[in-house]
């Protein structure tokens, strides 16, 4: 585990959607791709914020019409970013220390190339080819 990187288990393609689109055709999109994030992507494929299965259930709890309303209102922002070639167990840390449960990775340009999920993470772990000289969250 200490040895792998977040290109290494990231998911990729990550689902992308430009801030405007409708929270129903997020919820959808997110639905059949049977994930629980959006990434919502400015110029150039940047990241410019992250809508969430937590999010989409906002809006239904603040009785809006959600086919009438853009993600971008709902939408976390400021969202950070991974570099590909972190280590794994870095990024770990990262996601723990800043309560994520998505990471969207990022190259050099700042373009999205893919997302780290917990999901991820749980997969590295519990993959048996995986070197797993880390074996609980705690030492990440």
């Amino acid at each position: 585990m200490t040895k792998l990187r977040v290109k290494d288990v990231m998911t990729t393609p990550m689902l992308t959607l430009e801030a405007e689109t409708s929270i129903t055709e997020a919820a959808d999109a997110m639905r059949k791709a049977t994930i629980k994030s959006v990434v919502v992507v400015g110029e150039g494929c940047r990241p410019a914020g992250i809508f969430t299965s937590t999010d989409a259930l906002s809006v239904i709890a603040d009785n809006i019409p959600a086919d009438e309303t853009a993600v971008q209102e709902y939408m976390t922002t400021g969202v950070e970013t991974v570099s590909p070639d972190v280590a794994l167990t870095a990024a770990a840390e990262q996601m723990h220390d800043g309560g994520y449960s998505h990471l969207p990775v990022t190259d050099a340009d700042d373009d999205g190339v893919g997302i780290l999920t917990k999901t991820d993470l749980a997969e590295a772990v519990s993959d048996p080819t995986t070197d797993t000289s880390v074996t609980t969250v705690n030492e990440w």
